[in-house]
């Protein structure tokens, strides 16, 4: 098979096409023939050295695809060879075959393209584990996203604007954060400008937001902490500004919080198997009526991965980057 491969830590130059073996599925796996493959954060982590695949997986980076079925391992039903199918991988997602535990595979939604499905996967397994699952965001409540731009952030918006949340979020420059209006934010926030704390009291008025979904960590967390209202939570996903925090507990116990976060790559099969469920029986349904949609900046043709993570680092999109293999 063709595929991407990392031939040494570095910037995107180092992603290199090869060839190379064609992966065979185990029991309870499936091979997919692979149509596109998502672009990631976490892609461009691996690549620089400092996210390294959990034991068992692929070295090849690429967490998310759609394609069709190629091949069933011993003991998978519910799938026949030829179905349209989008997966959460454990790596490898960059090649045009890549093997999938069956329980993170989901039918691609009616109506959708293999660009689009390949594009739900890592955000709305990523999304709908943290704000929906540990963030508990219902009805009625407001929630803010960091970087509401990124693949994560327009995943988020429109997630939480569907469940019947306010939404607000951050982005740099007054186009991104119109841009989050655009996709269904009620406010976006241009950080560079504005001070998102004092947007979000003024909005709520004075309360805070009950949910925020935080990637930058570093010198936001006190900020997210100000922000929130009583018995909010904060919930972490990434710290581009540093994992590192010095806070004052107090407003965290005087406001009753919760400070919760999650990797995604290193949970069981079991884990994501259920996170998948969840996504089937309510967020699937919202795909095919049209009512959430991932928003597509631009594709790349696998075999310029490294201009489609140059792209990623240098945070010029809004939504998702995606291979077409």
């Amino acid at each position: 098979m063709r595929a991407i491969a990392i031939t040494q830590p570095g910037g995107p130059e180092v992603l290199k096409p090869i060839e190379r073996p064609t992966p065979q599925p185990g029991p309870g796996q499936i091979l997919i023939r692979v149509a596109a493959a998502g672009v990631n954060r976490p892609d461009c982590l691996q690549r620089a050295g400092s996210y390294p695949p959990p034991p068992g997986a692929s070295d090849l980076p690429g967490l998310e695809v759609a394609g069709t079925v190629a091949a069933l391992g011993e003991g998978v039903t519910g799938w026949t060879v030829g179905d349209a199918v989008c997966a959460l991988v454990n790596g490898g997602g960059y090649a045009d075959h890549a093997v999938a535990p069956a329980g993170q595979c989901l039918p691609v939604p009616e109506g959708f393209s293999m660009v689009e499905a390949a594009a739900l996967p890592e955000t709305f397994f990523t999304v709908w584990t943290n704000v929906f699952d540990r963030g508990r965001l219902a009805a009625g409540e407001s929630f803010l996203v960091h970087g509401g731009t990124s693949g994560i952030g327009t995943t988020a918006i429109q997630l939480a604007k569907a469940f019947g949340a306010r939404v607000f979020a951050t982005a740099g420059g007054p186009d991104k954060a119109k841009a989050c209006e655009d996709i269904g934010a009620e406010r976006g926030i241009d950080y560079e400008a504005e001070d998102f704390v004092a947007v979000v009291k003024e909005a709520t008025g004075g309360r805070g937001v009950d949910v925020i979904l935080d990637m930058v960590g570093g010198d936001y967390v006190p900020r997210n902490i100000d922000a929130l209202a009583d018995q909010g939570r904060h919930v972490t996903i990434a710290f581009l500004r540093g994992a590192k925090v010095t806070l004052n507990m107090a407003p965290v116990m005087t406001k009753r919080l919760i400070l919760t976060g999650s990797t995604l790559r290193p949970r069981s099969a079991e884990e994501k198997a259920a996170i998948a469920a969840s996504l089937a029986e309510k967020v699937w349904p919202l795909l095919a009526r049209g009512e959430v949609r991932p928003v597509i900046f631009k594709t790349f043709p696998l075999e310029e991965a490294a201009a489609a993570h140059a792209l990623m680092e240098s945070s010029g999109h809004v939504g998702k980057i995606v291979l077409t293999v």
